[in-house]
């Protein structure tokens, strides 16, 4: 059986992120007014690497899911991928 599950949903003005757990792989799924975005990938790194590239995606919204995120691997001790939770920016 095919089990999603949200890692993390951060919504504000700008727009919503979601990042979904499935089939052992990461969905990113962003949004906002006018623009759509939905990707697959294998960790956590290339997911915030992807967010930081959308061009429709705010600084604000995407600082929003970055601390979602960090929060999440936090609660949950380990990142929801194969690829750990190395972040790109993190110290």
């Amino acid at each position: 059986m095919n089990v999603t599950r949200h890692f993390s949903d951060t919504r504000t003005d700008e727009g919503r992120v979601r990042i979904l757990v499935q089939s052992g792989q990461l969905v990113l799924e962003a949004e906002g007014p006018g623009w759509q975005h939905r990707s697959v990938h294998v960790d956590l790194g290339d997911v915030t690497l992807e967010l930081a590239w959308l061009p429709g995606l705010g600084s604000s919204l995407y600082g929003e899911v970055m601390d979602d995120v960090a929060r999440q691997v936090q609660f949950d001790g380990s990142a929801p991928e194969r690829g750990g939770t190395d972040l790109p920016g993190a110290a």
